[in-house]
């Protein structure tokens, strides 16, 4: 069976103020096209399909086109979960209709869950989708007040879906989920499932299935093993790489569609697209997309880098620049701008240190106004505040404490 695993595609981003959904439209073109090339029977999406509960119009219309495209393309069946950032209601409103065309919307907790079960040469095979579901969501499902962590609600279900492997003679089996599975590297553009620890889920509960397809984590990975998969470079969608790899580890997150976050800058994003055998071996390839624009992070000193930028391929990608002048530099984001037009954030390590060093070192309940103005002054210029300047800031805060006198008589 061959099988197409993706995950938080997180429709209608907005990414420091810039709306993703023109960037998203450009790998998903190529993952229907990739889709249409490699016939698979099944194509996962573990949740996140959106990246709020209510998306905004164009982010329901280029999943609605998406969809629309993969139905008609291709044979597969489209197992989709909702995700913490889904809302269950909206994303699943169509379920029973969509599952006449090969769509298999879950978004709802249930504590037995049915499979999907999808034929090929060498029998059925039982998909099993766990759509997100807190533990306070399982408790009033459930009445069942013992599932306080989401270990306890994926005990329940995995107990559950054995029972029912166990009733139809254990067929080949795959679970797809949206959690935080320990073991997994996480980003800073997750948003937490729960407070604390609780929502860690060990990966021995998943032992026995034939493949584990999970959502939540952005960065492509297996979970409980050291398997590494080969990888098709960028810009082959559609193609599958030549050799493949049989991991040790039968977990995996797809990670996300793209970066969301600079601190995803070093990721390879992809689709992993996977082969199930018979005896439930699996086999794995990573297939890269090409983005539109790329999230990449620059440092230098601000002549450097904007010398770099005449020579830089591809000047539209998305940037974080990190300066590293010490003392003070004039309209460094608008320069910067003007080389890279998509410099979206501006780290200056110099004047962060600066105003720790400066914080750590005043007594905050003592100092007055003008004060904290001299301070500010000298770290932005690097020279003491003149008399003549000092006079006319205290003028202004005089005028100022007296306005909210008057106001306040």
């Amino acid at each position: 069976m061959r099988i197409l695993h993706t995950a938080d595609w997180h429709l209608g981003r907005i990414f420091h103020g810039r709306h993703l959904t023109q960037d998203q439209a450009h790998v998903l073109e190529q993952f229907c096209t990739l889709a249409r090339d490699v016939r698979p029977d099944a194509i996962i999406i573990a949740g996140d399909v959106f990246d709020r509960a209510v998306p905004p119009p164009e982010a329901v219309e280029l999943f609605g086109e998406t969809l629309a495209r993969l139905v008609q393309e291709t044979t597969a069946h489209l197992v989709i979960i909702g995700g913490n950032h889904d809302s269950a209601v909206r994303l699943g409103f169509a379920a029973p209709l969509l599952q006449a065309a090969r769509v298999h919307l879950r978004t709802r907790f249930v504590a037995d869950p049915a499979p999907v079960i999808i034929d090929d040469a060498h029998g059925p095979v039982h998909l099993f989708p766990l759509p997100y579901a807190d533990p306070a969501q399982a408790r009033s499902t459930c009445g069942d007040d013992s599932l306080r962590e989401h270990a306890d609600v994926f005990t329940l279900l995995l107990n559950n879906v054995r029972c029912r492997l166990a009733r139809s003679g254990n067929p080949r089996s795959i679970i797809t989920a949206h959690a935080t599975v320990l073991g997994g590297e996480s980003s800073e553009s997750e948003r937490p499932l729960s407070i604390g620890g609780a929502e860690a889920v060990p990966p021995a509960l998943f032992h026995g299935f034939g493949y584990v397809a999970l959502g939540h984590l952005h960065r492509p990975q297996w979970i409980g093993g050291n398997a590494r998969a080969n990888a098709g470079g960028a810009g082959d969608a559609g193609k599958a790489a030549e050799d493949t790899t049989l991991p040790s580890s039968r977990i995996r997150y797809a990670g996300s569609l793209l970066k969301y976050s600079f601190s995803e800058a070093d990721h390879r994003k992809s689709i992993s697209l996977l082969e199930l055998d018979a005896a439930s071996n699996v086999r794995l390839e990573e297939i890269t997309l090409t983005p539109l624009h790329d999230v990449r992070r620059i440092s230098g000193r601000l002549e450097e880098l904007l010398a770099r930028a005449k020579t830089d391929p591809a000047p539209d990608d998305y940037l974080l620049a990190e300066i590293t002048d010490e003392g003070p530099v004039l309209d460094a984001l608008e320069r910067l701008r003007d080389a890279w037009p998509n410099v979206l954030r501006l780290e200056r390590p110099w004047l962060t240190r600066m105003v720790q060093q400066r914080a750590a070192s005043v007594d905050h309940a003592r100092i007055t106004p003008l004060q904290m103005l001299e301070a500010f002054h000298r770290d932005m210029t690097g020279e003491p505040l003149s008399d003549s300047r000092r006079a006319l800031l205290q003028d202004i805060l005089d005028d100022i404490l007296r306005s909210q006198r008057e106001a306040s008589a």
